[in-house]
């Protein structure tokens, strides 16, 4: 892992924690960033919830019910990777 400090994880966060870090590749343009083990949990779960609202929109597009809070989460996801590693966001995400 590199000799970046622990981020510590919102309260709200409810994915998978992890204990180690690792490098993730932009699948598009496959640059190849270094992420604490908090952003590579942050990462997928920002991945994770970005697939199920497209799987949500693709098969009930007209219902509002449960993906508020699912969006919500997301976009929380989405504001903590870009203030704990813009670098990062900019390479994975953005």
């Amino acid at each position: 892992m590199s000799g970046k400090k622990q981020n510590k994880l919102p309260e709200w966060f409810n994915g998978d924690v992890y204990t180690e870090g690792g490098i993730v590749a932009n699948p598009f343009s496959g640059e190849e960033i270094m992420l604490t083990a908090d952003e590579l949990a942050m990462y997928d779960f920002i991945k994770g919830a970005e697939h199920v609202l497209a799987v949500y929109q693709e098969t009930q597009p007209n219902s509002n019910s449960n993906i508020d809070k699912i969006l919500r989460d997301f976009e929380k996801g989405l504001a903590w990777f870009m203030r704990q590693n813009a670098k990062a966001y900019m390479v994975l995400l953005d």
